[in-house]
């Protein structure tokens, strides 16, 4: 443990631009951890590079990232909000852990079986071995818990793995994560096939709304959102559509489903997705307003940046240092 509280971990890949699932699901959650948690927050961009990515795009989503971080309400001093690419740590610290992770492992991995199905022409080694880097990235700040989506529990799961086979071979080197378990939130699904989570890879533009999206265009994506064919706004397993509909708007508003159901009663389906959408608009315009005005305010992002990466470097290097003395590594003079 690096302070009085716990550490925890995050990161987001700076690939896409982030919907309102990634927001509500993740960002608005990270905002509230601050006083609970000592944490690090990375722009995973070394992640991203499995994908074939042009470089002045990736760069300015990169930094468009790291001021919608700012923007969401991460303050940057209680937050360290960094750059995993400007930590040399990570990429160091993966490179040992290599030598302790098995192949049977990393065959295991399901996320790689379906990237590697979607990007056939491109089945990379550092598809491959994602999870390592993933796991230096989390051991590398003495974790104590990593939030976690269904889709990255094998990732936790081979990081405690990685980490508890280092530690019985050298001793306690690592903090061994546990996932977070924070309030439980709805999931926000595709707006045009609400049985597949809303993501910002979806070729469908009407499928997600993105957190830059303007109003015009967030009322319109609403108007098209599928429903069904009964005219009854009810939470029931056999109308995905609607059930969708109302996760968010009850998200969003604090309302139970049952206030919704309720407030909705006898009301048609263009009524209620106008509501929602009237609720997305009011909820995204001020991280809108505050993203415009810090990507104006270069200088203090710029110093944000400075001064977070070089916290991060501090914490990663002394675990860095302390894994390579117990390999066997030459310490450098300094």
């Amino acid at each position: 443990m690096l302070g009085e509280n716990k550490v925890l971990y995050s990161a987001m890949q700076s690939t896409g631009t982030l919907t309102l699932g990634n927001y509500m699901g993740a960002l608005d959650n990270w905002v509230k951890l601050a006083d609970e948690y000592q944490t690090f927050y990375a722009i995973a961009d070394l992640h991203s590079l499995t994908v074939r990515q042009d470089p002045a795009d990736i760069r300015k989503r990169a930094r468009d990232l790291y001021i919608l971080y700012v923007a969401a309400g991460l303050d940057p001093e209680k937050n360290c909000i960094y750059y995993q690419s400007h930590v040399g740590a990570h990429a160091e610290l993966s490179w040992i852990l290599n030598c302790f992770t098995y192949m049977g492992e990393l065959n295991r991995m399901t996320q790689f079986k379906d990237k590697a199905a979607k990007h056939s022409d491109n089945i990379n080694a550092g598809l491959y071995t994602y999870p390592v880097l993933m796991a230096a990235d989390i051991l590398l700040y003495q974790a104590d818990v990593v939030p976690v989506g269904a889709d990255q529990k094998q990732h936790l799961e081979i990081t405690r793995d990685i980490a508890n086979r280092f530690n019985s071979i050298y001793g306690d080197v690592f903090t061994v994560p546990e996932p977070y378990i924070g309030k439980a939130t709805a999931k926000i699904m595709s707006l045009q096939d609400p049985t597949k989570k809303m993501s910002k890879s979806d070729e469908n533009p009407n499928a997600s709304i993105l957190l830059m999206d303007d109003p015009d265009t967030i009322m319109r994506k609403f108007k098209r959102a599928v429903t069904d064919s009964d005219a009854q706004i009810i939470y029931k397993e056999d109308k995905p559509g609607i059930m969708n509909l109302i996760n968010i708007y009850s998200s969003i508003t604090g309302k139970t489903v049952e206030e919704v159901e309720k407030e909705f009663d006898g009301k048609g389906y263009g009524d209620f997705k106008m509501a929602v959408g009237e609720s997305v608009v009011n909820k995204l315009k001020p991280l809108q307003d505050r993203f415009y005005d810090l990507q104006k305010n270069k200088d203090y992002i710029n110093s944000c940046i400075k001064e977070n990466d070089e916290k991060a470097a501090y914490f990663a290097n002394k675990t860095l240092r302390k894994a390579q003395k117990k390999v066997g590594l030459l310490e450098r003079i300094r």
